[in-house]
């Protein structure tokens, strides 16, 4: 059966993006050292059409986190473009240029129309504006019977845990305080405590925590 899983960095102090978040600093102030663990993984720069990389632990964590995704889910934040109605004389495209690492459907959560998004290699997105249960239901038509991944932010995350939709998460936890930002599980509510620690894994500068409901 398709799970919707949802995997995100996040500091020791529960925040997925540092104070001060700018569309030039999207993450904020230390934002960025979330995610200087993947960034050099092999697989990580497979997806983004670059060679190299290391392999390991890390690298293991990632595979299995991109394993049989067949559609994604993130918020406004996540896609970028600054907030309000879309600027359609300089349309936003998303943060990954023309080849963005997806190469399948992606829903973006958001309060304003727009029409679909579709690149060469396979990834498009759509714009959905009636609420997370909407884009649950495309996204998992779209996947085909594979799982569905929220990509964050943390916003969204915490709509989905709290609707109880979520069946499994990844949490990799980096050892920085960032002191303030956008905090994870802020709103999750109480369906969070159906999700249960099934696996704990040291990495180079992060632990990866996997959580399963029902297990």
């Amino acid at each position: 059966m398709a799970k919707l899983r949802f995997n995100i960095s996040v500091s020791l102090d529960g925040y997925v993006a540092g104070p001060d978040q700018t569309l030039e600093e999207p993450l904020g102030r230390g934002g960025e050292d979330l995610h200087e663990w993947v960034v050099k993984l092999r697989t990580w720069r497979e997806a983004h059409g670059m060679e190299g990389g290391s392999d390991g632990r890390d690298n293991e964590a990632m595979r299995d986190m991109l394993h049989n995704v067949g559609a994604t889910i993130m918020g406004r934040g996540m896609f970028g473009g600054g907030s309000g109605p879309w600027n359609m004389d300089e349309p936003w495209r998303g943060w990954w240029g023309t080849s963005p690492p997806f190469k399948h459907s992606v829903f973006v959560i958001t309060h304003h129309p727009r029409e679909k998004l579709t690149f060469d290699n396979g990834t498009s997105f759509t714009f959905v504006t009636d609420g997370i249960r909407s884009a649950y239901d495309q996204a998992m038509e779209a996947a085909g019977g594979r799982d569905v991944m929220i990509g964050g932010g943390a916003d969204v995350a915490d709509q989905y845990l709290a609707a109880g939709l979520v069946d499994e998460m990844d949490l990799h936890v980096v050892p920085i305080l960032l002191g303030g930002g956008s905090r994870l599980f802020a709103d999750a509510g109480a369906d969070m405590h159906g999700l249960e620690l099934v696996r704990t894994t040291p990495g180079d500068g992060v632990v990866h925590l996997k959580f399963a409901r029902g297990v």
